[in-house]
């Protein structure tokens, strides 16, 4: 079986360069072909996975789509529509039951093995889509950073290993940092080395003040706003929600608990907001994108995954 595997997964990559099998519709023709043909025995033939008309691949919809990403534990819808029958799914279709029955000739077609693998292409896919927020002006300011900030929570646990929350943050408070002071050049670094090419001070350095951003605040890191003091800098710690009781309690056991301020990102952010646009609701919207504008140009200057930019839809 596993002298197998590279040539399997070898003509599975061929065929998602010759039918361009990329987006959410493809991607989910596929899942559904592999899953409807666990149920058959090869060879198989076209007709078996079209509706009785002719028209339609069968079994093609959400729901189906769905059921089997959650028997990989994936609650995330894929389409919407769940890849919808069109000239293009037809062909990709037949397409891939040639595949299948070719695989099956040379003795190495493991449709669990396949199922498991479109898996991992849809979970790269979900990876490499922009963070998505609805400019919704029936909510506050703080409550939509917050559910920024909660999309890339839940962006971190499909991608196991990425710090995902932690880079949004750093670079969302440095996108407010360029707006709020145009006069300033705010120096932006990647997520994973800003605090190291600064010498631990912080991950910006502006005036006097040395801003930390941070998930999750550790005794280390108060620890580096000790030093900050003695070396005249004023720290702030930035934290989210759920960082904020620990970043205060921690601060409160230091020796300079009363000189190191303490700040939630969403109203860090939204007070910002609120004053740019001078308090006026029509103007919010467009300060919103603005501040969205600047964190996704940071994101382009100093980050190579381009899925921590942000979509207003």
């Amino acid at each position: 079986m596993g002298n197998n595997k590279i040539p399997l997964e070898s003509k599975l990559k061929l065929f998602v360069k010759e039918f361009d099998i990329r987006g959410k519709g493809p991607l989910s023709v596929v899942l559904v072909l592999t899953s409807n043909a666990k149920k058959m025995k090869p060879p198989f033939k076209d007709t078996q996975f079209l509706t009785d008309k002719g028209g339609q691949v069968a079994g093609l919809g959400r729901a189906a789509v769905q059921r089997i990403l959650n028997e990989y534990n994936i609650a995330r819808v894929l389409a919407e529509e769940g890849g919808r029958t069109s000239r293009g799914s037809i062909n990709n279709m037949q397409g891939y039951i040639k595949l299948l029955n070719e695989l099956n000739d040379k003795g190495v077609l493991d449709l669990d093995r396949i199922e498991k693998w479109w898996v991992e292409r849809i979970i790269e896919f979900f990876a490499s889509q922009p963070l998505k927020i609805k400019n919704d002006q029936s909510k506050s300011v703080a409550l939509l950073v917050s559910e920024l900030i909660s999309a890339a929570y839940k962006r971190q646990k499909v991608q196991k290993g990425t710090m995902v929350a932690g880079a949004v943050m750093q670079h969302l408070v440095g996108a407010k940092l360029d707006v709020a002071l145009p006069r300033v050049k705010i120096d932006h670094k990647g997520f994973s080395v800003a605090d190291e090419q600064r010498g631990g001070k912080g991950d910006f350095l502006i005036g006097d003040t040395a801003i930390h951003v941070t998930t999750a605040p550790t005794e280390a890191l108060i620890r580096k706003c000790e030093r900050n003091l003695r070396e005249n800098f004023r720290p702030i710690i930035i934290t989210s929600e759920e960082g904020l009781g620990g970043a205060k309690a921690l601060a409160k056991n230091s020796e300079a608990s009363e000189r190191i301020e303490v700040f939630e990102i969403s109203q860090f952010i939204a007070a910002n907001i609120y004053e740019w646009s001078e308090f006026k609701q029509a103007s919010r919207p467009t300060k919103i994108n603005e501040l969205i504008d600047a964190y996704n140009k940071v994101i382009d200057s100093v980050e190579t995954d381009p899925s921590l930019k942000i979509y207003i839809g």
